[in-house]
């Protein structure tokens, strides 16, 4: 598998099923890579994972979850027992880790709709799919409630969002973004997704996420955040310049080399303070307990 043969394969995950994460696809695509490889060392195997990696991480996708879920990917097959053929036991480990990254929305999501209660008003931050699945699901339970979603510049996602909820059935309005301070006395709770956790249990995610935390945070309402455990990443930002820029600008506008001063990031950082739960696979966390989960991943 060359690089173009990786890149199409990462790309046609995600037009075969376009709610499939980034980092899901990349982890898939990684697995196919195992498959059709002809690397005769352990360490060549490695190289090849890491160069694919690199690859995926050129296109214009989220480049946080990707790096995170490709460095959890390399770290799991890489613990293999050398006794038998390695590419054999890369590969089912290969296959073990992405069975249990499929199951990460679904346990992500039972653990987060339990938090949803009947009679809520809830805002959310653009169109997140964890969210959403968890949106859906709360309805399935025949909860009643209520979501404002904000516009959501510059892409306006929020407009798709409101859509999809619409045709479950959940009164959805869209919001300016500008609206966020006027809208939240009337909230009860903010659901956000996230692009990637970090060290320190704050977010990274798209742009704007930052100021409704810190006006939910005002105002007493309460932040939970919905991410899967394979968007656990190891940076440890602590404002916004920290923020590496490939998380924060496409990269054709990194590679093109631009002023970065004039261009408007994707993402922002929300620090720990702003959050008060993480629903994530492992189970309900605070976010100081992300750094004992990222041990555990890494490690």
């Amino acid at each position: 598998m060359d690089n173009d043969g990786v890149l199409s394969h990462f790309k046609e995950q995600l037009r075969e099923d376009p709610e499939m994460s980034a980092a899901v696809a990349a982890i898939k695509t990684l697995v196919k890579l195992i498959e059709t490889s002809r690397a005769g060392t352990l360490s060549e195997l490695r190289d090849n994972i890491k160069n694919a990696t690199e690859v995926m991480l050129t296109g214009e996708y989220s480049y946080a979850s990707v790096s995170s879920g490709c460095e959890q990917f390399l770290r799991n097959v890489s613990l293999a027992n050398l006794d038998r053929n390695f590419k054999t036991v890369m590969l089912e480990r290969a296959n073990i880790f992405l069975k249990e990254i499929l199951k990460a929305r679904s346990k992500t999501v039972q653990m987060a709709t339990r938090f949803i209660d009947d009679g809520a008003t809830i805002l959310t931050h653009c169109r997140s799919r964890v969210v959403m699945q968890v949106l859906k699901a709360a309805a399935k339970e025949n909860k009643r409630f209520t979501v404002y979603v904000t516009e959501s510049n510059p892409d306006q996602s929020g407009y798709g969002a409101q859509e999809e909820l619409t045709k479950h059935g959940i009164p959805t309005t869209v919001i300016l973004d500008a609206a966020v301070g006027y809208i939240m006395e009337r909230v009860q709770l903010v659901m956000l997704g996230a692009e990637g956790v970090v060290e320190s249990g704050g977010i990274i995610n798209k742009i704007g996420t930052y100021p409704i935390a810190i006006t939910a945070k005002s105002m007493n309402k309460p932040v939970y955040v919905v991410a899967e455990s394979f968007k656990f990443v190891r940076a440890f930002p602590l404002n916004q310049k920290d923020v590496p820029d490939h998380f924060k600008y496409p990269q054709s506008t990194l590679r093109a080399q631009k002023d970065l001063s004039k261009e408007h990031p994707l993402v922002d950082y929300t620090p720990p303070e702003y959050i008060d739960l993480m629903f994530t696979d492992q189970g309900v966390l605070t976010p100081s307990a992300v750094s004992d989960e990222l041990i555990k991943l890494y490690c």
